[in-house]
């Protein structure tokens, strides 16, 4: 049985050779993360092209996303690491300092977003150094901030900072991300990660920069805020997809409230037929051990169940010691899961197109005859991507004349896009599909499939057929000569 949720695995210094690629592509990796918050243009060129050569010397194929950093805040530059203890007092100026300890139990020091200073209530938390120093806001000045130390901890130069009570209301686009955005464009990578999203204006503002420039990337909004949570309808609609990042997420909100948020993310993507990917530390202590724990394997199984399209590695491919095992330690825990996944989910919702009702109609029957894969004809995704969402056993095929189309659904859930075919008729596209399909043993002629279509051939959202192939019809247009196309 091959796996159904897909997974991406984070290229860096101890996975970015071609032979590191190649082998991470056959461990099973269906979709490659570029992190734009490390690295030069320079070198993520040369990884992609790695890539596309992976993927030629291989006939596997991947998709690549790029994430792009967003506006990370960070404390400055200290004098020393601060030794802070319990109700020490830490003073945010505006101005950019070299930090320094000015008294005892005082300290001065700056982060790279001031403006955020004066949104600050007292009362308010922020989180130093990855939520590991806690500090509650005593005193707002038209300068700067100051909060009292609410647990003993060292912080160092450049640590992270989170503002788990206040809406930031700043762009989370800098000038950096948005170049970046635009050496995405022009390097063709199929999809972008925005970081740090507040609102579903965050998202449309990223669009712009995409339509503005002719790109054609699908958009996920990282949610790892919590005033992300609570918009997260309105950033749903305005994205192609999510990723729930669940680092910064657990220090923006309650940890513990971290699972049942994740269940709730995926159910949303789940419904809106918009793939969803869990991230963060799914497999960390592979990033030095060749073994992960029970946690880690149950944490996967858990995203899978609670029905991710995909699972990510961050560390662990990046930087870690062992990136293959990592990846086939993932891809066995997924299999392994899947064998008592809830398929054929059935959601009680109205349907608002006609796609929809065919092809949940389409999956309904593919239950009941037990067929042994279905073929979606989609020009854009949207019709492979909606029998997805409810969760057929049997494999989806994807059909497609766009190749950008193939590479974007690689990583939604249950999805193979492997008929690339010319744009061309209903039948002539049909008898493409079956000669490769059979010839390559992709099909099988002895089974029985059932394809969803449209007609005419190539237009977005015309999905008007269902059509059962057995041998008989499969040989047919197999056989089906030029003259009767």
């Amino acid at each position: 049985m091959k796996k159904r949720t897909k997974i991406l695995a984070t290229i860096g210094p101890a996975s970015d050779s071609q032979e590191m690629i190649e082998a991470l592509m056959r461990a099973g990796v269906n979709v490659f993360r570029l992190n734009f918050s490390h690295g030069t243009h320079e070198y993520h060129y040369e990884v992609l092209q790695r890539i596309r050569e992976a993927e030629k010397k291989s006939g596997l194929f991947v998709g690549v996303l790029q994430d792009i950093s967003g506006p990370k805040i960070r404390v400055g530059h200290l004098e020393e690491p601060f030794e802070l203890e319990t109700n020490d007092i830490i003073e945010f100026v505006k101005e950019e300092i070299v930090g320094s300890k000015v008294g005892e139990g005082s300290y001065r020091t700056c982060i790279n977003q001031p403006t955020i200073l004066k949104q600050l209530k007292v009362g308010e938390f922020i989180y130093l150094y990855d939520g590991m120093i806690r500090t509650e806001v005593v005193e707002v000045l038209a300068e700067s901030a100051k909060v009292k130390v609410r647990n003993n901890g060292v912080l160092t130069s450049k640590k992270g900072v989170n503002f788990p009570n206040t809406r930031l209301g700043i762009d989370v686009l800098t000038p950096k991300d948005r170049v970046d955005m635009l050496w995405g464009i022009e390097n063709d990578v199929d999809f972008m990660a925005i970081s740090f999203v507040q609102d579903a204006q965050d998202m449309i503002n990223a669009r712009k920069i995409i339509n503005d420039n002719n790109g054609r990337v699908q958009l996920f909004a990282k949610i790892e805020k919590f005033d992300a949570i609570q918009n997260i309808d309105a950033i749903l609609e305005a994205s192609d997809g999510l990723m729930v990042a669940r680092g910064d997420l657990g220090i923006e909100v309650p940890y513990y409230e971290v699972p049942n948020l994740q269940k709730m993310l995926i159910q949303k993507a789940n419904l809106a037929a918009k793939p969803v990917i869990t991230a963060t530390q799914m497999l960390l202590s592979m990033t030095h051990s060749e073994r992960a724990t029970r946690a880690e394997i149950s944490d996967i199984a858990n995203a899978v169940m609670d029905g991710t399209d995909a699972v990510m590695l961050s560390e662990e491919s990046a930087v870690g010691n062992h990136p293959a095992l990592a990846v086939r330690t993932m891809y066995e825990t997924i299999r392994e899961t899947e064998r008592a996944y809830a398929y054929h989910r059935s959601y009680e919702q109205k349907h608002n197109d006609v796609t929809n009702a065919i092809d949940e109609a389409a999956v309904r029957l593919a239950q009941d005859l037990h067929v042994d894969g279905m073929l979606s004809m989609t020009a854009s995704g949207s019709s492979a991507r909606k029998i997805a969402k409810y969760r057929p056993k049997c494999t989806i095929y994807a059909i497609t004349h766009d190749d950008r189309v193939r590479q974007q659904l690689t990583r939604s859930w249950g999805i193979v896009p492997v008929f690339s075919v010319r744009d061309s008729s209903f039948g002539r596209t049909i008898s493409d599909v079956m000669k490769k399909g059979l010839d390559e043993n992709i099909l099988d002629i002895k089974s029985t499939y059932i394809l969803t279509a449209g007609d005419p051939v190539g237009e977005c959202g015309s999905t008007n057929t269902i059509r059962l192939l057995r041998e008989s019809e499969m040989e047919f247009f197999k056989n089906l000569g030029n003259s009767c196309l």
